[in-house]
Order: C-alpha cells, then structure tokens, then sequence
C-alpha cells in the first residue's frame, strides 16, 4: 500500500569500527566493515517500496557509501546538515572512557567539550526538516545515529534532547510521516532486512 502523505525515509549507515566498538563516531571519516558494505547493499530492496523526489547523505563516507550501495549513490545529494554530532574533545572514546574522569556523564544532558551543543545538532536537524517538506515526494535521507535520533525528536516536535529516546542501529529503516496533520513515527529502526 502506497503512502497517501509523503514520507521522510530515514537511513543509518552500515557498520564500522568504530559503531562496532561504540566509540563516538562524530566527524572522523571512516569507512564501512565489509558487515558495512554487506548491510548497504541489503537496504536496496526494501527501499524499493518508495519513490523518492528527492535523496540526501551526509557527506562522510560511512553514509555516503552506504546510500551508494543501496542503489541511491548516483542521485543523491550531499547534505552537510546531515553529518554526525560533533563530539569534540570525545571523538573517538567509548561512553567507558569518558566515565573513568566524569562519572556519571551524560551525552545529551552534559553534552560535549569543544564540540557541538544539543542545540546546534537541533538547529541542523531543524534546516534538514524543513527542506524535506517543501519537497513534493518522499525524501530519503542517509545518516547517522544521534542526528537521526535529534531529527526525529525535531519531526515530533521535542526538544532535540528527547533524541535520547530513540535507540538506532546500523543499516535501520525509519520513517516519518503524517496523521492527518500531525507529524508521527511511522516505523522506527527496522532492520529485519538484514
């Protein structure tokens, strides 16, 4: 059944080392696994259910390769409100490390020093929404894990701090739409693709 509203399809990128080991993936530019590339390919069938007016990636790999994969490279459009949180002086620590010398550190209550505010990702997420519904179609977007959770809060209408409450995984399906006029959770982390 085709969707009566357009959509806001929402993609994380495959697997790396990093989301592998839970370290915090901000603006370091590194590439999928082949358990990565292997979950890219993965997505292109299922996102076959959709048309899209319109696809954008973040410009760092991880999700520019996986949009590729997906069959989604040669049209899509680098979008750099699309990049990952910039974690600043925890790029690269596992939340582990980062409690060892502040216990009891939280990302989106303490955020992160010399690196982007709760906020700032918010005000991203904002820009990205709002060229999404001026759009005339079902837009697929190709991301990270903490934008994506901010974004969905943002659709919604939440604080970008209530991303908090959106687990994501690697490679996940999610979709955003409409009730009549209200903006809703259509289908969030699906992965029974892979």
């Amino acid at each position: 059944m085709k969707p009566l509203s357009p959509q806001i399809v929402l993609v994380r990128h495959g697997e790396t080392a990093w989301s592998r080991s839970g370290q915090h993936t901000g603006r370091t530019d590194i590439p999928l696994l082949e358990d990565g590339r292997r979950m890219g390919r993965a997505l292109e069938r299922p996102l076959r259910a959709w048309s899209f007016v319109a696809v954008w990636t973040s410009p760092l790999r991880r999700a520019s390769e996986t949009c590729a994969l997906s069959g989604h490279g040669v049209i899509a459009r680098e979008n750099p409100d699309l990049m990952e949180w910039d974690y600043g002086a925890y790029e690269g620590k596992t939340s582990k490390e980062i409690h060892a010398t502040e216990p009891g550190w939280k990302l989106w209550k303490d955020g992160v020093p010399n690196g982007e505010t709760v906020e700032q990702v918010g005000a991203r997420a904002d820009r990205v929404i709002e060229e999404a519904r001026r759009a005339r179609g079902n837009v697929l977007l190709f991301s990270h894990g903490h934008l994506l959770r901010v974004l969905a809060a943002r659709w919604l209408g939440l604080p970008p701090t209530e991303g908090r409450l959106f687990a994501l995984s690697t490679a996940s399906i999610s979709v955003l739409g409409w009730n009549e006029e209200q903006p809703v959770l259509v289908q969030w982390n699906d992965t029974s693709h892979l």
